[in-house]
């Protein structure tokens, strides 16, 4: 876990499964790979196997003891629909959200067909956010099994964006992230690729987030697109409705992480 968390869209990550496997080109240079190897060389006890999938029993309830309302990226270090995590498992996970409920969890998957087919055995409240990665047109079929979900809020983040995605399918989409690959064999991303994603999103009315440039040197690239920042996301209070949060989808609230 980390409080204080440098993922721009995000306050916090909770990490109750540590490890993955690479399923697509938005694998390759991950960034969550190089950092567990880099814990395991200074003796990390939750990272002893490197990015080998692990469980943490002992992280499950993490969240309940953070008193603090705050924004939780889930698994940031892992897949919570990997395949060799239990389907037990992630209903513990998702017991510990529902109970902690002051809380906003975001989860991000690319095993999209998992997410799907555990859905119907899922309680998804409101302040319980599901997305999927996208990083090119080719997986974009993860959009359609998202929106199959019985989710509130179901968002894409297009990261690390690869290539261009026209077309983009946004109806029951809440909320989209772009951002460029970063890291030394970072794959460049082009601005026209995200200035359309951008006008497709505003076209929707669906809050648009640019995360970064990427590159090399990602804070010297930034994250201005176009003179500024774009730091929209949607706008709901843990106590909704379901409706109720539909009918928010285009009170954007701007925020600064």
């Amino acid at each position: 876990m980390a409080l204080a968390s440098n993922i721009e869209w995000t306050d916090a990550t909770w990490n109750a499964v540590t490890g993955c496997t690479k399923i697509s080109p938005g694998c390759n240079n991950c960034y969550a790979e190089r950092m567990a190897l880099r814990l395991q060389g200074i003796g990390h006890p939750n990272y002893v196997n490197g990015f080998r999938l692990a469980l943490h029993e002992n992280l499950i309830e993490l969240p309940l003891y953070w008193r603090k309302p705050l924004t939780i990226f889930v698994d940031s270090m892992s897949d919570l629909f990997h395949d060799d995590v239990p389907d037990e498992f992630i209903f513990r996970v998702f017991d510990t959200m529902q109970r902690a409920n002051w809380h906003r969890f975001q989860i991000l998957t690319k095993r999209s067909k998992r997410l799907l087919d555990l859905s119907p055995h899922l309680q998804w409240m409101p302040h319980i956010w599901v997305g999927v990665s996208v990083e090119n047109q080719n997986y974009s079929y993860r959009i359609e099994h998202l929106r199959k979900t019985g989710a509130s809020i179901k968002f894409l983040s297009l990261e690390p964006l690869l290539g261009p995605i026209p077309g983009l399918a946004l109806e029951e989409i809440d909320w989209v992230i772009v951002g460029g690959e970063s890291g030394p064999r970072a794959r460049v991303m082009q601005a026209p690729w995200v200035t359309d994603i951008r006008n497709q999103c505003q076209r929707a009315k669906v809050p648009f987030f640019f995360k970064q440039w990427g590159g090399v040197n990602k804070k010297k690239a930034g994250r201005l697109l176009e003179g500024r920042t774009w730091d929209e996301i949607p706008a709901m209070t843990n106590n909704k409705t379901n409706e109720e949060s539909k009918r928010d989808l285009f009170s954007v609230q701007m925020v600064t992480v």
